[in-house]
């Protein structure tokens, strides 16, 4: 999918169904002058649903859709007719879809299962019609009640992207070349920062048929949960993946450095981050001998690494090795 369509943020209006009026009819037919209230009640108004649904993958569809009207409840009418319910909307979102309410901020409803639906706002009651109103002192009440007003708000919409393992690390570590070189997947390459603008997930295949989702991260950098660069952005699909691969480049200065930098960042944006599974891989493998290897890897942090090279085919069985333990224990 291209960067453009790619959109996991949009804000969007909605607006429930009011609810219909209870009629105030008297049953008039004839040889029956005084046959009573006979009004029926208003119908309710239309829901606004959210939903998830496994056959979407972007919110780009309600990225020129800003805008989701329910339909009005009908009106009571004579001889104890109900009003017609007025349609629900239902938005259909991607698994991984948070909702927000944008005046507080408040957080919704977390979409996380296909199928999934919430009434984001309830549509008004139908008011009830005069036939509800009678009694042995007032056999003719002359009234009925108004439907409940419809609710709007303006509602905040973000995908997180949903993974078994997400890719961390700075521009250029070699996220995207990973990705292509063990997955169908095909995510933009090139030297330069921010070739990932948005997250690719492939499909791992591992041994006797089984399988694992790697979510390929837009790179890092120092700052990001302070929102330097597109930081708040890009971390935020870091949240809903199981483990999380760290991954800094074998010709980087102080690979130690590097990571804790890292690890940093996501301490900062949510400390919940660290509870999860974490493994680092050292891209770019094929450019070190068994000895500079050797020579790395007193200095390397006190975390489970694996020496990698995707270009060369070199440390992938290894590494997929790891996933899957740290996935299954």
């Amino acid at each position: 999918m291209s960067n453009a369509n790619f959109i996991d943020y949009v804000k969007i209006f909605c607006r429930s169904g009011k609810g219909g009026a209870g009629s105030a009819h008297f049953r008039r037919e004839k040889f029956i002058a005084k046959g009573g209230p006979d009004g029926g009640d208003g119908g309710r108004g239309g829901h606004i649903i959210l939903k998830g649904s496994r056959n979407r993958w972007t919110l780009l569809h309600l990225k020129y859709q800003k805008h989701h009207f329910a339909e009005h409840g009908g009106y009571g009418a004579s001889a104890l007719k109900s009003g017609a319910d007025g349609s629900d909307v239902i938005i259909e979102v991607p698994m991984g879809t948070i909702a927000k309410d944008v005046e507080t901020g408040e957080v919704l409803v977390e979409v996380m299962e296909d199928g999934q639906e919430y009434i984001l706002l309830e549509g008004g009651k139908g008011g009830l019609g005069n036939n509800h109103f009678k009694t042995s002192t007032n056999q003719t009440p002359r009234y009925s009640q108004p439907g409940i007003p419809e609710q709007e708000a303006w509602i905040i919409l973000e995908l997180k992207v949903l993974a078994d393992v997400g890719l961390v690390g700075f521009p250029n570590a070699g996220k995207s070349t990973l990705l292509a070189s063990i997955s169908a997947a095909k995510p933009k390459i090139a030297n330069y920062a921010f070739t990932t603008l948005t997250p690719n997930l492939g499909i791992i295949s591992y041994r006797e048929g089984l399988s694992f989702v790697m979510a390929d991260i837009p790179g890092i950098i120092e700052g990001a949960a302070e929102g330097k660069g597109l930081g708040l952005r890009f971390l935020r699909h870091i949240e809903r993946n199981s483990m999380l691969l760290f991954m800094v480049p074998a010709d980087e200065e102080n690979i130690a450095k590097s990571y804790y930098i890292l690890l940093d960042e996501l301490k900062k944006y949510n400390p919940e981050l660290l509870d999860k599974e974490r493994l680092l891989a050292i891209t770019k493998s094929d450019l070190l001998d068994e000895e500079l290897k050797a020579m790395i890897k007193p200095s390397l942090p006190d975390i489970n690494y694996v020496f990698i090279s995707a270009i060369a085919q070199e440390g992938l069985t290894e590494l997929k090795d790891e996933i899957w333990k740290r996935l299954n224990t």
